[in-house]
């Protein structure tokens, strides 16, 4: 083991020139204008599984982007891991917030800066070096090892449930780490062991064929962006619960010992207010921030449009508003019945004025596992030998849909082996990625194939 880590750190800035051109590539799936940079992405991809010793690696189409596919499974008698990441990015508007641009990474004070850094890029290639110094150094690993890359996870996972059920056979294995997570705070490594799940949806507003004057039709015709802000103020209640009724019906209840374990967590309202430039907190009455970001719904709205937005001043009364909204589930709910108590519920509050279309984006389910569990165990000792600190286990308020899925279709339980920051602006302008984590994070997935290969 001694000689693996060796060649991890004399490689160190070698590792951090092969992810820049990783990271250069725009394989941003949201948009079609990079329909051809994604598929250079996973290219890119299954070259360095193959430069690295990999075995089998293909492209494996969908009817969206592909599913890289790679492994090694000469360790007979050993465990398998089925590895999952993605190597899709978000898109990175508004450009002008951004420092140095997006695709060009960037080192500044020990963090490099671009577009899928820490999401999830990053975290995948870390896995990647990990593997390369076990067959560079002792021709095998501890451990067999499938690896999944897909496209599409920054627009749903749209195809990904279809293909794991395809090729079912092919994806046996003992347990699915999944690095694309985060650590509770900087010097504070976690292993996650809950997720929430998710439900998004466009609301499409009509008050006319046209925009008006508003002048000569105010007062006259719905307004579809006020008619809008009233239809969406009646999601919650004062308190910051959600009115949309049935919502709650299946909620599991945090247990004391999980609230008692998380109060004491080194966690700092004040550095957090500070640290994402809030004034002032807010969110359901009853429940600390931890537990209403970990383990309690919420229903937010993701974007708003209606009108005139450009500078100046247009009088004019829109002819259709528009709202991009979402719902955060928690154990034990489930998306499908969600979506139908809400499409009913906003059915049943809008007005007669105006023309109501509702589309349901996409979805997940929540997923939560013990960590008791003998691989979550595993992973601890693989984090405490990397960083040098035990870790602490948190829920994460974010969705990971295929996590429930590997668990439904395959019968697997996950890992989630995160290494990203809560400051690392995953999905906003100046997304980078802690160079030290990075480091740390090879170091530890290497014990973790040993700790998995020998003991468990």
């Amino acid at each position: 083991m001694d000689n693996v880590i060796d060649f991890i750190n004399v490689n160190r800035d070698r590792y951090i020139d092969e992810l820049k051109a990783l990271l250069a590539i725009p394989s941003v799936s949201a948009l079609p204008e990079h329909k051809d940079d994604v598929r250079r992405c996973a290219e890119w991809c299954a070259d360095e599984m193959r430069r690295i010793g990999l075995q089998n690696v293909r492209l494996v189409e969908t009817p969206g982007n592909p599913v890289v596919y790679g492994d090694w499974l000469g360790a007979s008698g050993a465990p398998t891991i089925l590895f999952y990441g993605h190597y899709d990015v978000q898109p990175v508007d508004p450009l002008n917030l951004w420092e140095s641009p997006p695709f060009e990474a960037t080192v500044r004070d020990g963090e490099i800066y671009a577009r899928g850094a820490a999401d999830d890029k990053g975290q995948v290639f870390m896995h990647f070096k990990a593997v390369e110094a076990y067959l560079k150094q002792n021709g095998r690993l501890p451990v067999n090892i499938k690896i999944i890359i897909e496209g599409e996870e920054e627009v749903g996972s749209e195809n990904l449930d279809d293909f794991i059920r395809a090729h079912k056979g092919e994806l046996t294995a003992d347990v699915v780490v999944i690095s694309d997570s985060g650590m509770f705070a900087r010097g504070v490594p976690s292993i996650c062991y809950g997720l929430r799940g998710l439900v998004y949806f466009q609301i499409d507003l009509r008050g006319s064929s046209t925009d008006l004057h508003s002048g000569s039709f105010g007062g006259a015709v719905a307004n579809p962006g006020f008619v809008l802000c009233q239809m969406i103020a009646q999601m919650k209640d004062r308190s910051g619960r959600i009115k949309i009724p049935g919502f709650y019906d299946d909620v599991q209840p945090l247990l004391d010992e999980e609230r008692q374990a998380w109060a004491s967590l080194p966690f700092n309202e004040k550095k957090y207010k500070k640290d994402f430039g809030i004034p002032k907190l807010l969110g359901e009455t009853g429940y600390t921030t931890l537990e209403r970001t970990w383990a309690r719904p919420t229903f937010e709205v993701n974007g708003l449009l209606s009108g005139f937005t450009g500078e100046g001043a247009k009088t004019v009364l829109p002819a259709v508003a528009m709202a991009k909204v979402s719902m955060r589930l928690v154990p034990n709910q489930d998306p499908n019945k969600i979506a139908d108590l809400f499409q009913k519920y906003v059915e049943s509050i809008a007005p007669k004025t105006v023309e109501l279309k509702i589309t349901r984006m996409h979805g997940g389910k929540p997923w939560m596992t013990s960590y008791a569990n003998p691989f979550v165990q595993a992973a601890g000792r693989a984090i405490e030998k990397g960083f040098g600190r035990a870790p602490i286990f948190t829920r994460e308020g974010g969705s990971i849909p295929v996590v429930s899925t590997f668990q439904e279709e395959l019968g697997l339980p996950s890992v989630l082996f995160g290494v990203g920051l809560p400051d690392e602006n995953a999905h906003a302008p100046n997304e980078k990625l802690d160079l030290s984590n990075f480091h740390n994070g090879i170091i530890a997935s290497a014990f973790l194939y040993e700790e998995i290969g020998t003991r468990t």
